[in-house]
């Protein structure tokens, strides 16, 4: 994960896994779909790479959009900038007048500069308002935390944060806000430090995961990951290439799960997907067989790409199977969360 912004110029983004995406996509011209553009590192090593490729690339927020537009005027044409979630990417590449792509990429989670905006409300270590907000639409962090349930913030710290003391840190957030407001990254971080312990030797600070449960929740990440997936398997013709980078094991974990069940490999179904009907259809075939991780030199020079983790897939000529239901449930938050055994 980046570290916090200073008054130097902040440093060049860097794309993670940027060389082997490029191999997983095996570009040859044609057109890609970047369905996260972000500060466009994907976009540009891929134009730069492939003279002949032409790319549609896809963000929610606005100002990604505004700071990708000198990356447009110098393109020539080959690249196209849409406002828009990425769990709409058939919708948005339909509205340009195009029907399928070649290719189609997905970087996962919160984006560098998104981090290190204050303004943005992201990150415990820049104390700012509490937004977390990707877009400019919907309920913030600040009315999630101030307006929830104490039991629904629990099951979203628990299951979204992978927070162990999340009922605790529930609780707390409600005894705090009967007296006030919580407003700031600044005033959560220090509530949750104050019930979360930080453990010895670690360098990750008490409120890292409720930051993530509370920042999936407002985004509903794991469900536009979903309907991403199945948009990607719509558009793609066949041997098109998906590949998509997560950065956690919630994200992981459906990626896996979607390619397992489409190409065949879960037929005898999966923990992950109880009930999950045996799929006959494949629409997928494996282009990597596990996660494909960083080497010791790219987390070195790219802390962010610790984590990382690239699965990619090749479209078959199968038709479009039924979306899996089974994998929305595993992007919601369970029913079942509220007798679980947190603390």
């Amino acid at each position: 994960m980046p570290g916090p912004a200073s008054e130097s110029p902040a440093p060049p983004h860097i794309p993670v896994l940027l060389d082997e995406v490029a191999t997983a996509l095996k570009t040859a011209g044609g057109l890609a779909i970047d369905g996260t553009f972000g500060a466009g590192g994907y976009t540009r090593a891929l134009l730069e790479r492939d003279p002949a490729l032409r790319i549609i690339a896809i963000d929610r927020d606005p100002s990604a959009i505004a700071a990708g537009q000198p990356l447009v005027a110098a393109s020539a044409g080959r690249l196209r900038l849409v406002p828009g979630r990425f769990g709409d990417l058939d919708a948005l590449l339909r509205d340009t007048g195009e029907a399928q792509a070649d290719h189609v990429v997905l970087d996962i989670g919160v984006s560098s500069m998104q981090l290190d905006a204050p303004e943005r409300g992201f990150s415990f270590r820049l104390d700012g308002p509490l937004d977390m907000r990707m877009g400019t639409d919907g309920p913030s962090a600040a009315d999630l935390v101030n307006e929830a349930d104490e039991a629904v913030l629990a099951d979203i710290i628990y299951h979204y944060g992978e927070e162990r003391r999340s009922r605790a840190v529930a609780r707390a957030i409600h005894e705090a806000r009967r007296r006030g407001r919580i407003e700031t990254t600044g005033q959560l971080a220090e509530l949750v430090a104050g019930v979360v312990r930080a453990e010895p030797g670690s360098h990750i600070h008490p409120a890292t995961r409720t930051f993530q449960g509370l920042r999936i929740a407002v985004n509903d990440e794991l469900g536009e990951l979903v309907r991403a997936l199945h948009a990607a398997e719509r558009v793609l013709r066949p041997g098109g290439r998906l590949a998509v980078v997560t950065f956690h094991s919630l994200e992981d974990r459906i990626v896996k799960q979607f390619f397992a069940a489409r190409s065949g490999r879960s037929a005898h179904g999966s923990r992950h997907l109880p009930g999950a009907p045996v799929e006959a259809v494949r629409s997928f075939s494996l282009v990597t067989k596990g996660p494909v991780l960083p080497g010791e030199a790219e987390t070195a020079r790219n802390p962010r790409a610790r984590s990382a983790k690239l699965r990619a897939a090749e479209r078959t000529e199968s038709d479009v199977p039924e979306p899996l239901a089974a994998l929305t449930a595993l992007a919601s938050l369970p029913e079942a969360a509220r007798g679980s055994h947190r603390r």
